[in-house]
């Protein structure tokens, strides 16, 4: 059973549509980078909020720079992050019939999801633990219990003071986190 929101920004709104729209989640994992967390997840919001969809389908046929750069700019690097959302958008349109839930649901196991996400544009190692954490501890995602990182992650934020220590905990060990998990 899918969470009634996830509490990755300030903006309840934005949230909801995290928790129900799946390619509102992929778009925001693919903008979280070099931009603080509850920017990145808002941007799905402001997305669908100046195109009128997140459907993959109206995404990848439409220059979505525009979009981005719009006052307040979606990401600080809206060129790249605008065409990498594009890229989601046309991988999921063309792989997955337009149903970015399918990433997830059409996998097996944990090595057929953690294929399915690296094979997204803009999604590294470092967002397959992210997202296949929040899969399995926020959606219930079986297949995604393999992927969960020995660190914390996003998957445990189920609240705005969880996110906040979520974040402040990155900023210490976020160079620890990127590599092996430690002895002992």
């Amino acid at each position: 059973m899918p969470p009634e929101c996830l509490h990755f920004t300030a903006d309840d709104e934005a949230n909801t549509l995290l928790a129900r729209d799946p390619m509102a989640l992929l778009i925001g994992f693919v903008l979280d980078q070099q931009v603080t967390v509850q920017k990145a997840f808002a941007g799905p919001l402001a997305l669908r909020e100046r195109l009128g969809s997140l459907d993959p389908a109206v995404l990848a046929g439409t220059d979505l720079e525009p979009a981005f750069r719009q006052k307040p700019a979606i990401h600080r690097f809206p060129g790249n992050m605008a065409a990498r959302v594009q890229a989601v958008a046309a991988h999921v349109r063309d792989r997955y019939d337009g149903d970015a839930a399918r990433v997830w649901t059409d996998a097996a196991d944990a090595d057929e999801l953690r294929a399915n996400l690296a094979a997204l544009p803009g999604i590294g190692e470092m967002k397959i633990k992210a997202l296949g954490a929040v899969l399995a501890k926020r959606f219930g995602v079986e297949a995604a219990e393999g992927l969960i990182p020995w660190h914390p992650t996003l998957g445990d934020v189920d609240s705005a003071e969880s996110l906040a220590k979520y974040q402040a905990l990155k900023k210490v060990h976020k160079k620890q986190w990127n590599g092996p998990a430690p002895a002992g």
